[in-house]
């Protein structure tokens, strides 16, 4: 019984360790064409630089310091497509416009009264942005009118990001905190709208664009970050020769179908290990990659214990951040008649996870993380 204490105590102490960078960049010093650039990074690595939140800029900053000229290619490209996503980097699936809305070309959302509404992006409004410092609500309203892209500047700088709508809950705590700050009616949130597209045709909408920019100044569609201080990006024109950044993706699907253990051997023998999931971060990256499987689920190293009654990584930690879709894993598991696994669903919104049995066969996910 003791030793079972301890057990579940060190795996809970676990729960402390750090998220390790779940994409890696590489600087590449040789002045190509946009599409020359795409196509090497193509064949040496995954594809040329996505970008999905501030930690990946930061990522990315580190590894063209001190190389190369001012002007640098990523992989975001002009497409005809125009669609609605959230400053964060989430795709805008939940929405709650109000009747006739949107109604125009304008590219800018913002909340009256608990509904959106599209407005011109130049236009000054106050503004509420999302904090990882806010406990009670994590939300935090300025007092100050600035236009989107301005409000949104000063969200990354002094907060986390420009505060995302993602269901009818969040939609009703957020015209709840209005209500009860008494907050002007009109509010920037984090809706907005454009064409460009990352070229490893991920969903993530974060951007971080230059005051002005996009301008499509003659016709610039390709996208490139100025090497400085604040790295912003700019629009060009795609056929115009600068450095570039790939990245290699550390998270590998293989579309074959295989029992958990057999996944699991095979990622080691190949890789690293069947994937880890720690943050919501992480989650969502898992949730891009899986949406390409050819099985409804994909095998996790998620691993349940008869002998302590606990789910655990197969890479050592406890189950801190959890993602079960209703009715799973939170409850006593079947340990008579086979040992359960976890498996991630690639289909539908939230690619919940879900408990099955270690021989069902299913296409899985390795990572490339030491």
């Amino acid at each position: 019984m003791e030793q079972t204490l301890y057990l579940v105590l060190l795996l809970i102490a676990l729960c402390s360790v750090s998220e390790c960078v779940q994409r890696q960049y590489h600087f590449i010093n040789v002045l190509k064409t946009w599409t020359e650039a795409q196509s090497y990074c193509r064949a040496n690595y995954t594809d040329l630089a996505t970008v999905d939140n501030m930690n990946d800029m930061k990522e990315l900053n580190k590894c063209v310091t001190g190389g190369g000229g001012p002007y640098i290619w990523i992989g975001l490209q002009r497409t005809s497509v125009n669609k609605w996503q959230w400053s964060s980097g989430d795709p805008a699936l939940y929405q709650n416009w109000r009747s006739g809305q949107p109604n125009g070309t304008d590219e800018c959302g913002f909340m009256r009264n608990g509904q959106w509404e599209d407005g011109g992006c130049t236009n000054s409004l106050t503004f509420i942005c999302s904090s990882s410092n806010n406990m009670s609500t994590g939300l935090v309203f300025v007092n100050q009118t600035m236009n989107w892209t301005e409000a949104q500047s000063y969200c990354r700088q002094n907060h986390t990001d420009l505060v995302s709508v993602r269901n009818q809950n969040e939609n009703q705590q957020i015209q709840k905190f209005i209500n009860d700050s008494h907050i002007s009616n009109e509010v920037w949130i984090g809706l907005f709208r454009d064409s460009w597209q990352w070229s490893d045709q991920r969903n993530s909408s974060f951007r971080y664009w230059s005051t002005g920019e996009p301008n499509n100044a003659g016709v610039e569609n390709c996208a490139m970050f100025i090497s400085n201080t604040r790295s912003q990006w700019i629009d060009d024109p795609c056929n115009r020769r600068y450095p570039f950044v790939c990245h290699e993706d550390k998270l590998i699907l293989i579309k074959e179908n295989r029992t958990w253990s057999e996944a699991l051997r095979y990622c080691r023998q190949n890789h690293v290990d069947l994937v880890s999931v720690h943050s919501e971060e992480m989650q969502r990256r898992v949730m891009n990659v899986v949406k390409g499987a050819s099985t409804a689920e994909v095998w996790l190293g998620l691993r349940h214990s008869c002998t302590v009654g606990i789910w655990f990584w197969v890479s050592g930690e406890t189950v801190c951040y959890h993602k079960w879709a209703p009715g799973n894993g939170t409850g006593e598991e079947d340990c008579e008649n086979t040992v359960r696994s976890g498996a991630v669903q690639s289909g539908g919104g939230d690619q919940s996870w879900i408990s099955r049995p270690e021989t069902h066969k299913l296409n899985f996910l390795c990572s490339r993380y030491e």
